[in-house]
């Protein structure tokens, strides 16, 4: 019998290979997706948010973590699909228009990914029109803008108003954050939330899902 503790200690500890090995061990078990995902999965990567706030885990250990669940979610995801789950919630992540930085937007993208949210990655050089789409073609009612230069942080006020414009604004929450930003920029612009780390953009999204947020 598969040992569940050995998946929440491949995430927490960024062990990828094993991870996946467990994941498919535990499928052939017949252990159902959901079962993996929030009994092992996602509480590994609460501990690692926790452990980050905590400063005795870094980025790169936030990412090794990260790389490790979505090796197990690669296999989980069809499946999951194919059972028709709902994930926790849809998101749009994007760097603003003009900036081409992804390194951060990427570590939030995957730490969403392993907290049980639908990830829609649009990448960098986003221009407002692609977070509009992804509003209203995929779904998605969480937004994130990441912005790495002061010189780009208006492009942030300019998606929010082209999703006001649009008629979509009310339908979602808007998270920005990135090394120049601020919480009082986010207030200025009419964010909904700014979050200075991967960790609390994660917060902030399983906020406005309306789910628990460990403490």
């Amino acid at each position: 019998m598969v040992d569940r503790k050995r998946l929440y200690d491949a995430v927490l500890n960024g062990d990828q290979k094993d991870a996946v090995a467990v994941t498919e061990e535990a499928l052939a078990e017949g252990i159902e997706p959901m079962e993996l995902i929030n009994g092992c999965m996602i509480p590994a990567m609460d501990e690692v948010g926790r452990l980050y706030e905590a400063e005795e885990y870094f980025v790169p250990e936030l990412l090794l973590a990260a790389r490790a669940m979505k090796g197990s979610m690669a296999l989980l995801r069809p499946l999951l699909a194919a059972q028709g789950a709902e994930p926790v919630g849809r998101v749009a992540i994007g760097t603003v228009k003009g900036d081409l930085h992804d390194i951060g937007k990427n570590l939030v993208a995957s730490m969403l990914e392993g907290g049980g949210f639908e990830v829609f990655d649009l990448g960098a050089d986003v221009a407002p029109e692609r977070f509009i789409e992804a509003i209203r073609e995929k779904g998605a009612k969480i937004v994130c803008l990441s912005a790495l230069l002061t010189v780009t942080m208006p492009s942030m006020r300019v998606t929010i108003e082209a999703l006001k414009s649009a008629g979509v604004r009310e339908n979602v929450k808007v998270f920005v954050g990135g090394a120049p930003v601020t919480r009082q920029f986010a207030e200025e612009i009419g964010a909904d939330g700014y979050g200075e780390n991967a960790n609390v953009a994660v917060a902030l999204a399983r906020q406005a899902a309306g789910l628990s947020v460990p403490v």
